[in-house]
């Protein structure tokens, strides 16, 4: 499987779950595949409302927004220590 870099289109989006990286890299199959593996790992309505915190209910993700991210060809990213 060949590795991709998904990232926000918009650096400034406040959705992006790792602020401190500007993009997550992870093998998969396509770029689509690579999308919805991003999905699977941060979900797209992770909280709720402060009256009603239910998990998988707010409005703070990127899966029905398919113009937000980017997903690109990459290298292996080196091994962590």
């Amino acid at each position: 499987m060949p590795w991709d870099a998904v990232s926000p289109r918009d650096e400034a989006d406040p959705r992006w779950p790792l602020p401190q990286s500007p993009a997550i890299t992870l093998k998969a199959d396509d770029p689509a595949d690579a999308g919805e593996r991003f999905l699977t790992a941060y979900p797209s309505f992770p909280f709720g409302t402060p009256a009603s915190p239910v998990a998988d209910a707010g409005m703070a993700g990127f899966a029905r927004d398919d113009d937000a991210l980017r997903v690109e060809p990459c290298e292996q990213p080196p091994a962590v220590p």
